[in-house]
């Protein structure tokens, strides 16, 4: 698991969130169990210890339980997929692919059945109307019986999919950071001395071994931690949005509508409840404490604080974390369209191939 280059006696709560998950999962490994109940345990890690906690699965004896939106992780490793929705549970046998089949069939089966029965009552009740006071009464409320004793198909539903479209500021300047010497850690360098410049409007990918320093340096350069030393320098036109891997909060039993409302006063309740629902929030848990929301109920609240500040410059810590398809989709979007410059750290290279323009590979 690499916990020996992290360093055997290093304080747990100094660890990055990749490291932490590392030793968790060693931990509980060793315990040698029968059965294993995983929740998003690729959260934090970088690609090659996913595929490693992949092939230890597919070779796993026992049997193992799964929470994962990380879909090419649950290709590998499953043999059937039970799918929560609408308050319901079902089970599809095979691989993560032959689900997403499974359910599309079964959907457009379902629809099939709802459009037919929905014509038969209309065609039955129009009969019923044109004949209930005539000749054909009797037949008229053997129908109606029919009809109300006839189990209905529950109409379709549609489950709202998250948007996110960032408030952008104009950017003139045509380097936006230029970063010289820089030295980030705690106490001592983690990095050997990094030298980049960031182009208005690009888009820079930063990877690497979890605890290398990715948020280390992400953190520097948002003055969060100080820099050891070396410089850099943001354009004065930049207005920096920072997306935080942490889904830290100062006080946990505030609800999404305080956390928002303290950050932006001048919005109406109407308004705060707008923005979280466009955000993919559920009404029922505006009004819930945030501690008790769960990974990506509150990544969405984050996402949504990010949103309502304009911005120029982002600077993005693992946002996938926690976030199911359709939101990791609705903010590839909305990056995708950002015109403003970029910096994001992501070990989810699906997230990322194909609109980026650098992939900077620090401590290679």
């Amino acid at each position: 698991m690499g916990i020996e280059a992290i360093g055997m006696d290093r304080k747990i709560q100094t660890l990055s969130g990749g490291q932490r998950a590392k030793v968790i999962l060693a931990k509980l490994l060793l315990e040698q169990p029968n059965v294993l109940l995983l929740d998003e345990p690729t959260n934090f890690l970088d690609k090659e210890h996913v595929e490693w906690l992949a092939s230890y699965l597919t070779t796993f004896k026992g049997a193992f339980i799964v929470v994962s939106h990380d879909d090419r992780f649950l290709e590998k490793i499953t043999t059937c997929i039970c799918n929560i929705e609408l308050g319901m549970i079902k089970k599809y046998h095979g691989t993560f692919s032959d689900f997403i089949r499974q359910k599309e069939h079964l959907k457009e089966d379902y629809i099939r059945q709802y459009r037919t029965q929905q014509r038969h009552i209309e065609k039955t009740e129009a009969y019923i109307r044109k004949n209930i006071a005539g000749n054909n009464s009797k037949i008229a409320k053997g129908r109606r019986k029919q009809l109300d004793r006839m189990e209905r198909i529950a109409a379709p539903t549609t489950i709202q999919k998250p948007t996110f479209e960032f408030r952008e500021i104009p950017l003139q300047a045509q380097t936006t950071l230029a970063v010289h010497d820089l030295e980030v850690g705690y106490g001592t360098p983690l990095l050997p001395k990094i030298n980049l410049s960031v182009a208005a409007g690009e888009k820079l990918i930063i990877t690497g071994f979890n605890g290398i320093g990715k948020s280390t340096l992400l953190k520097t350069l948002v003055r969060s931690i100080p820099a050891i030393s070396g410089k850099f320098r943001f354009s004065e036109q930049v207005k920096v949005g920072y997306y935080e891997q942490d889904l830290k909060w100062e006080d946990g039993r505030m609800t999404p509508m305080q956390v928002i409302s303290d950050a932006y006063p001048k919005l109406t309740k109407k308004e705060i409840f707008s923005h979280l629902a466009r955000c993919g929030v559920k009404d029922e848990h505006v009004t819930q404490a945030i501690r008790s929301l769960s990974g990506g109920e509150q990544a969405k609240v984050r996402l949504c604080l990010l949103l309502l500040s304009p911005t120029n410059f982002l600077i993005l810590d693992e946002p996938t974390n926690h976030l199911d398809i359709d939101a990791k989709e609705a903010l590839q979007q909305a990056l995708i369209a950002f015109s403003g410059s970029l910096i994001l750290v992501s070990h989810e290279a699906d997230f990322y191939q194909g609109w980026t323009d650098r992939i900077l590979n620090i401590g290679h």
